[in-house]
């Protein structure tokens, strides 16, 4: 197949400072490779593994990568193959030779399910002369120590650990002696690396990989295909789209937040976190994306992940869950990995999931309802989930006007966050809705009573005269960006004079050029240095909804300008260096630009068939 090598439009230049990440994946594994097609995070076997690649967070140290490196090197051309999450890198030496390497984890339809192992597949192909090419593999366990033990076969190398996923296996049919040594050799026909399980491969290698590759490709363009997307920025929706498919975890329908740990979200901050695991705020506008572009089924697994955990009693929802529920997420420092560019410390687990986090229910409850109301799906919700939803949405309503640690998950102090109290009002909102749905009159009527009362005292309390604002938590006077989703949410509405003065606020106080802080006040670890890049969706979004249509769009596609030389975000972006920093890929900033895409989108109908500029 042929590579299509160009950068996306209006991605920045490449800066060795930034995020310039790839994703390969297939809802069960996923890895990063760099612009040089070195793999340098893969955790293994699952998101949230012991990472067999952990370059990516190593520091100085040449540990816990694989590449191919070609003598002479004068060019590198990387890109995704059009509408896939395979990546295609062409390698040019000074000889004017030339390799290209494809990298991708399998994935497609077999048998009625979806076939995805723990595996990545790396084929190496020589495009013209001879080139001379040396394969390097230096895999870590337990968190960033070489894997010492390794046993070579005929056309295998396994490396055994005690660790979590306990043996790997590099299936070749590359020299081993040369790759066990890092010898160059001259590539004079395709070669194929194949990691994962040690298990032995069931077919000729060479037509293996190449069928999977064809398959997985296929399967890609079909799920492309299905998108229903806004006339513009179709390439950055696509783009989008795939990547928060590829952080679904389909086993057990969880969505994580990121697939990386500990990338600071500003230098030596010490905000480094574990985002391997699944934040029902989150995971709601991954689900809220991809149900506006028709890929319904995400959702579907997600709410069976919900089920899982709430269906067993009603005690109070955690924020975070594992992408298997009852895996403890305690946290701790990983020694022997210095951090990202040597910005430690690396953290495994996330004491978030101790936290008190009120609007996780709302989360709950707003993803549940598309189950009642949208015909697409072939199984609605039956009636019997609408007594679980009402348990979710009287703890929503008990907790509702109480502190909390909030949606930026302050650790040292609690208050009654105004984004808090109006997702637990959404929630009893939406359940009155549903029960209305479900013609259970006294039911509407009760929960119908609730959110009255709530949203009442809600834009009562939240709103600071002294500021001409709501404000982040009932009685203060600092500014949250989160508060910009109270229109989206229906709680205001967008042209009431309350939440126009808000937008005006944050505006003045909380943007940096076209840049966009959560807040401005000092937290836990002092004042915010980066920006978030999904408050510049929320802000484009609400000057939207206010009819201030070009300056959405302005602030848009500003925005885009961030994206990386492979189309991505990450968590935050740096307001004076345009560097992007925190966890990556950062599903809610890419759930924000396909929301916010959608919403400034030309029609197709005005665009295309009556040609409108």
């Amino acid at each position: 197949m042929a590579c299509r090598s160009r950068r996306p439009r209006g991605a920045r230049t490449v800066n060795p400072q930034t995020l310039d990440l790839a994703v390969i994946g297939n809802g069960r594994t996923a890895a990063l490779l760099d612009t040089k097609a070195r793999l340098v995070w893969w955790c293994y076997p699952r998101f949230d593994g012991d990472p067999v690649f952990s370059r990516l967070l190593a520091g100085d140290e040449e540990k816990g990568f694989t590449d191919i490196v070609l003598d002479g090197l004068t060019h590198i051309e990387t890109a995704y193959v059009r509408n896939t999450a395979t990546v295609c890198t062409i390698m040019t030496s000074s000889d004017g030779s030339s390799v290209r390497i494809t990298d991708f984890a399998p994935r497609y339809k077999n048998l009625g399910r979806i076939y995805r192992p723990p595996q990545l597949i790396r084929i190496i192909e020589p495009l013209s002369g001879y080139p001379r090419i040396s394969v390097r593999f230096r895999p870590t366990h337990h968190y960033g120590d070489p894997l010492p033990r390794r046993e070579s076969g005929s056309n295998h190398m396994r490396y055994q650990s005690g660790g979590l996923f306990h043996t790997l296996r590099l299936t070749t049919d590359a020299p081993l002696s040369y790759i066990e040594k890092e010898t160059p050799f001259v590539l004079t026909q395709p070669v194929h690396l194949v990691f994962g399980a040690d298990e032995p491969f069931p077919d000729d290698l060479h037509k293996a990989c190449r069928e999977l590759n064809e398959r997985t490709t296929a399967y890609w363009l079909e799920w492309v295909r299905f998108l229903s997307i806004g006339y513009d920025w179709q390439e950055e929706v696509i783009r989008a789209a795939i990547t928060l498919k590829l952080c679904n975890f389909e086993e057990t329908g969880a969505v994580v937040a990121a697939l990386t740990t500990s990338i600071p979200e500003s230098p030596h901050s010490g905000r480094n976190w574990d985002y391997r695991a699944c934040w029902l705020c989150d995971a709601f506008f991954v689900v809220q994306a991809l149900n506006h572009l028709g890929a319904t089924k995400t959702m579907e697994e997600f709410i069976g992940f919900v089920l899982s955990i709430a269906a067993g009693d009603a005690k109070d929802l955690r924020p975070v869950y594992g992408i298997v529920p009852n895996d403890a997420l305690t946290e701790r420092v990983a020694e022997n990995l210095s951090g990202y560019n040597g910005h430690g410390p690396v953290r495994v687990g996330n004491a978030a999931a101790d936290q008190v986090q009120h609007d996780a229910y709302g989360s709950v409850i707003l993803a549940a309802m598309p189950m009642f109301f949208d015909q697409r799906l072939p199984s609605p919700a039956s009636p019997a989930l609408f007594p679980l939803l009402e348990k979710l949405g009287q703890k929503a309503a008990e907790l509702a006007l109480k502190p909390d640690a909030g949606i930026w998950e302050y650790r040292g102090r609690a208050e009654v966050h105004t984004y808090s109290a109006a997702m637990c009002w959404a929630g009893c909102n939406r359940v009155a809705a549903i029960a209305r749905h479900l013609n259970l009159h006294a039911r509407a009527a009760h929960w119908q009573k609730i959110s009255d009362t709530l949203q009442a005292t809600i834009l009562e309390q939240a709103w600071n005269p002294s500021v001409n604002a709501f404000t982040g938590a009932f009685g203060s006077a600092d500014l949250d960006a989160s508060v910009l989703l109270l229109a989206d949410l229906g709680l205001v509405e967008a042209n009431d004079p309350r939440f126009t003065a808000t937008v005006d606020a944050v505006e003045r106080h909380l943007m940096q050029g076209h840049h966009v802080m959560r807040y401005a006040a000092a937290d836990d670890f002092g004042f915010p240095e980066t920006a978030f890049l999904v408050c510049r969706f929320w802000l484009a979004d609400a000057r939207w909804r206010q009819g201030r249509k070009e300056e959405a769009r302005e602030l848009f596609r500003d925005a885009l300008r961030y994206r990386n030389h492979f189309g991505l975000l990450s968590e935050d972006v740096h307001p004076a260096t345009g560097a992007l920093w925190g966890n990556f890929p950062q599903t809610y900033s890419l759930a924000g630009l396909i929301l916010t895409a959608k919403r400034l989108s030309r029609s197709w109908e005005d665009r295309y068939w009556h040609g409108s500029s």
